[in-house]
């Protein structure tokens, strides 16, 4: 297998192809009663609902969870949302209840994002580990120098070209640049 290959599965087009479009078509398809939902209790069963009719469709392919953990993975997804534009899991229930800022629509959007998100990372670990056999470190350290070199431009400043040895045992810190400059750039992430 062709570092050309590993290179072609990781453009965005084909993200977008074989994990966006879907995860975009299970938010579409899924429609709420209201855009505001009466307290906090409704507000728990609407995003463990959500959670779990996108999660089986997305992620796990029809093994859905217990209500309860649909609930804690959504607020974990919607803490971490907010936490970046300076809110909490108060600020995205408010948002439901009142209707603002997109109101519940928004709400499942990040959710939606969220799971999105974690599916892209997974595809990109399965293109590395598919292409980049574990037992040669030679092959591993040369093609993260090459991948570091084809997209460095749009990897964060904290990724180091001149040290491909260190993303090479663990290509943790390397897959996370790489989805946040596609979050950045890229339509894999462009909201409906």
């Amino acid at each position: 297998m062709s570092f050309a290959s590993l290179l072609n599965e990781l453009d965005e087009r084909i993200i977008a192809q074989r994990v966006g479009v879907q995860h975009d078509t299970a938010r579409m398809r899924y429609s709420l009663n209201s855009n505001t939902i009466r307290n906090f209790e409704d507000f728990n069963r609407v995003i463990s609902e959500y959670y779990n009719y996108h999660f089986t469709r997305c992620v796990s392919q029809g093994g859905s969870l217990s209500s309860t953990e649909a609930s804690s993975r959504a607020k974990e997804l919607l803490e971490q949302e907010y936490r970046r534009k300076g809110g909490d899991i108060v600020s995205a229930y408010n948002d439901a209840h009142d209707g603002t800022n997109g109101g519940m629509r928004a709400v499942l959007d990040a959710i939606a994002e969220g799971l999105k998100l974690y599916s892209v990372e997974g595809y990109i670990r399965d293109v590395f580990d598919r292409y980049i056999a574990p037992n040669s470190w030679e092959t591993k350290v040369e093609y993260i120098r090459q991948f570091i070199a084809q997209c460095g431009v749009h990897l964060g400043f904290s990724i180091r070209p001149d040290q491909p040895e260190r993303y090479a045992q663990n290509y943790k810190e390397l897959i996370r640049s790489y989805v946040n400059a596609l979050q950045r750039t890229s339509s894999v992430f462009r909201r409906l």
